[in-house]
C-alpha cells in the first residue's frame, strides 16, 4: 500500500533540476500530500519531503542609454508609443494591451491599469514627453477602443508587441535579449537609483508586499557606483 507513493517520493527527489520545474515537482509533491491526508485521510507524519528551492535569478535591466537608443530606434509613432509606454509606466505586456482610451487621464496625468496581475485596479505615471508621443500617435493611427489597435480595429496582439521590441532592440545594436518584461524591470530600477522611496515603487507596480519590490534594490547600481573596490588601494602601476 505505501510502497508506490514511496517509490514516488524517491523518484521525484532523484530527477534532474534541468528537467523538472519548480513548479512541476510542487504540484507533484502537493498531489501525493493531497492523495493522502484528504482523500484516504491518512496522518500526514508518514513521509517528510524537502521541498525544493526556487532559483532567485536577479531581474534583467537595461540601462538608460540602451533604453534611449532603442526608443530612437523605433519605425513608426505607434511603436514608439508602445514602448514608451511599457518603460515610463512599468506596464506588463498585457495591461499594456488591455489598455482603453478611457484609461489615460490627461487632467490627472495617470493611468489606469484595470484588472492586473491578481485582478487589482491601480494608477501609473502618464509621462509628458509620452503623453505628446500619444497626441501624435492617436492623429495618425486613430484608434477606436483599444489604445493599441491591430487590423479590424482588434485588441492589438502580444505577438506583435515583441516583434515591435526586438526589431527595435536589434537596430538599436542591443545585444541583450530585452522583453516588455525587461522595461518593467528597467522602470523600477531606474527610479530607485533615482532615489524615489521603494514603497512608491511598489504602488506604481502593483505588488502587493514591498518584499517583492525589493528584488530591483539587488540591480540598482547608485549605492554600489560610490564604494571603491579594495584593488584600487594597491599600486599596480
Amino acid at each position: 500500500m505505501y510502497l508506490i507513493p514511496i517509490l514516488g517520493i524517491k523518484w521525484l527527489l532523484v530527477i534532474p533540476k534541468t528537467e523538472v520545474q519548480y513548479k512541476d515537482v510542487n504540484q507533484m509533491i502537493n498531489s501525493i500530500k493531497f492523495s493522502f491526508e484528504v482523500v484516504m485521510q491518512m496522518p500526514n507524519h508518514f513521509y517528510s519531503i524537502e521541498r525544493p528551492r526556487k532559483k532567485e535569478s536577479l531581474p534583467k535591466v537595461i540601462s538608460l542609454e540602451e533604453v534611449q537608443h532603442i526608443i530612437k530606434s523605433t519605425n513608426n509613432i505607434k511603436h514608439k508609443c508602445i514602448i514608451c509606454l511599457l518603460y515610463s509606466a512599468g506596464l506588463r505586456r498585457g495591461e499594456l494591451l488591455n489598455l482603453k482610451l478611457e484609461d489615460i487621464d490627461i487632467k490627472r496625468m495617470v493611468i489606469l491599469v484595470r484588472n492586473g496581475k491578481g485582478g487589482k485596479d491601480r494608477l501609473t505615471i502618464l509621462s509628458k514627453s509620452v503623453l505628446n508621443n500619444l497626441r501624435e500617435y492617436f492623429k495618425k493611427w486613430k484608434p477606436k477602443t483599444y489604445l493599441f489597435e491591430g487590423e479590424e480595429g482588434k485588441q492589438y496582439s502580444g505577438t506583435s508587441v515583441n516583434r515591435v521590441i526586438q526589431g527595435a532592440s536589434k537596430r538599436a545594436g542591443i545585444k541583450k535579449r530585452v522583453s516588455a518584461h525587461t522595461f518593467r524591470h528597467s522602470f523600477a530600477t531606474h527610479l530607485l537609483e533615482n532615489g524615489t522611496d521603494l514603497r512608491y515603487v511598489q504602488v506604481l507596480l502593483g505588488h502587493s508586499s514591498t518584499k517583492t519590490t525589493e528584488i530591483y534594490t539587488q540591480v540598482a547600481i547608485h549605492k554600489i557606483k560610490v564604494i571603491k573596490s579594495p584593488i584600487e588601494l594597491l599600486n599596480l602601476t
